[in-house]
């Protein structure tokens, strides 16, 4: 055979047109109702598509051990990527300006555990007495007011809410500790995140070339644009979130001072932390505030907490964020709890942490590759769930924002 007639390797990789010629068909495919064989045509599709997720979800349990510090050094990224770029273009060297980065987020994290270890030292004798004498009120108000329970009676109802809060204690040590269940995995898991931060921070867009390279060549321009177009939805999402947490936290930390409920700064802290699970972080730290004010305090105390719980979070939430982030971040409600529950489900507290911006993050990289607009440049033009690129800005700032 020639070399003009022996086909090329290449030949063997390029599409050809489908034939139809081959379709075989019978009686019995002429019986079945057209709506049937297109319910059926989607049926499969989508069964192949859940297989695919089930199996990458399965993939990434067994693999959490380098998930999960993966996802925390990027979600940390994303946190300090605005300042790390404030001090590139004010001329900071690069390893300057990551070195000021890790080390003031050090120091502050270091600074806030200080301040709780020192007030819980403080005040946790006096919390304790008090939940105690709190506990006997109760139970003494049970047997002589108006419900005249009995012993019997508010044992077993004591037995059964150990019992509840056992569980979900369970639940949450088994979902904090999804990254490890010894203390050597916790460090190491934190130890593999500080190195994962540093690269990110030092020479993201060298890792992203490299990656970028995986791709097929003609898909390159797609998956460039949609990981930049995600990356800076999640730099907008941890700036969001960054901000929800500060003024939660100084918020509800401020009043519970003010209203003279212990640990006011373990719970500032908690607050801080527990919003960056949008709504549903929120919701449970600022119970937990009311909670301690109700036993320690009392009941007008705790209806005092509950109303500066409920106040900052409608100020932070209806004026604050809108004025200082204008439509830089819309986020559904239902879409916000839907996904945080999901996540909560399938991989617990760590779970429930990156569940909304994985899910931004594959929203706006998926309507930016169908709506074609990574071939303009332009913002993808679709009612997004996740609406966090302001489609005024231009292509170039999103390059600024992107490690790639």
């Amino acid at each position: 055979m020639s070399d003009e007639q022996r086909p090329r390797l290449r030949d063997l990789f390029r599409p050809r047109p489908e034939s139809t010629d081959r379709t075989v068909t019978t009686e019995a495919d002429d019986a079945v109702p057209i709506g049937l064989r297109v319910t059926a045509a989607y049926a499969w599709r989508l069964l192949l598509i859940a297989a695919v997720v089930a199996g990458i979800i399965w993939l990434v349990i067994e693999l959490k051990l380098l998930v999960i510090p993966l996802m925390v050094g990027i979600l940390i990224t994303a946190l300090l990527w605005p300042a790390l770029q404030w001090m590139l273009r004010h001329r900071f060297p690069r390893w300057l300006a990551v070195a000021i980065s890790i080390i003031s987020t050090l120091a502050i994290v270091s600074l806030l555990l200080w301040l709780v270890i020192w007030q819980v030292r403080a005040q946790l004798p006096d919390v304790q007495e008090r939940s105690s004498q709190a506990v006997a009120e109760f139970r003494t108000f049970l047997l002589e007011g108006p419900l005249h329970l009995s012993d019997s009676q508010i044992q077993g109802y004591i037995d059964q809410g150990l019992e509840i809060v056992n569980e979900q204690t369970q639940a949450l040590l088994n979902g904090a500790l999804a990254v490890g269940t010894t203390a050597a995995h916790v460090v190491t898991g934190a130890v593999l995140s500080l190195f994962i931060l540093i690269c990110l921070l030092a020479d993201g867009r060298g890792i992203w070339r490299w990656t970028l390279r995986l791709f097929p060549r003609a898909a390159r321009p797609a998956a460039d644009a949609a990981a930049s177009n995600g990356f800076a939805t999640i730099v907008n999402y941890a700036r969001t979130q960054l901000l929800v947490a500060a003024i939660d936290a100084v918020g509800i930390g401020v009043g519970a001072a003010l209203l003279g409920v212990p640990l006011a700064i373990p719970v500032a802290v908690l607050v801080f932390l527990g919003s960056f699970v949008p709504i549903v972080g929120a919701v449970v730290t600022g119970a937990i505030a009311v909670l301690l004010a109700l036993v320690y305090n009392g009941p007008w105390i705790a209806l005092a907490m509950l109303a500066v719980v409920l106040g900052v979070q409608q100020l932070e939430g209806h004026i604050l964020q809108p004025i200082l982030m204008g439509s830089a971040v819309k986020v559904h409600p239902l879409a916000v709890v839907l996904v945080v529950a999901g996540g909560y489900m399938v991989g617990g507290v760590p779970g429930a942490l990156f569940a909304v911006p994985l899910a931004a993050f594959v929203t706006v990289a998926a309507v930016t590759v169908s709506t074609g607009s990574w071939r303009t440049g332009e913002q993808p033009d679709a009612d997004l769930i996740w609406s966090t690129v302001p489609r005024e800005r231009r292509r170039r700032d999103r390059w600024a924002q992107s490690p790639a």
